[in-house]
């Protein structure tokens, strides 16, 4: 009898693009109430989108806006400071 091997959820980061077990990157969400949030449970319910836990890729989903696309959502200046301040915190040695 074949035994089944279990999927690992996989998702592409948006800033660089590269494909990682989904509890290897990060996720941005915007919330019902369109709050623009670092989500480090993966839980907070709304719209993710998937970075890799380093400040490149977060600064490279700020531009062309493809952290807005991808949550359907503007994204302010406060926002991404505040983004940046929650990124700072979940990375070691950042």
């Amino acid at each position: 009898m074949k035994r089944r091997v279990k999927k690992i959820p996989r998702r592409t980061c948006i800033g660089c693009g590269t494909i990682r077990n989904k509890k290897e990157l990060l996720r941005i969400v915007r919330t019902p109430e369109q709050e623009v949030l670092l989500d480090p449970t993966g839980k907070k319910s709304g719209r993710g989108a998937y970075i890799c836990p380093a400040v490149d890729c977060l600064e490279k989903a700020f531009k062309g806006d493809l952290l807005a696309k991808k949550l359907e959502a503007t994204i302010t200046p406060p926002d991404k400071e505040r983004l940046r301040e929650q990124l700072a915190t979940v990375i070691p040695g950042e």
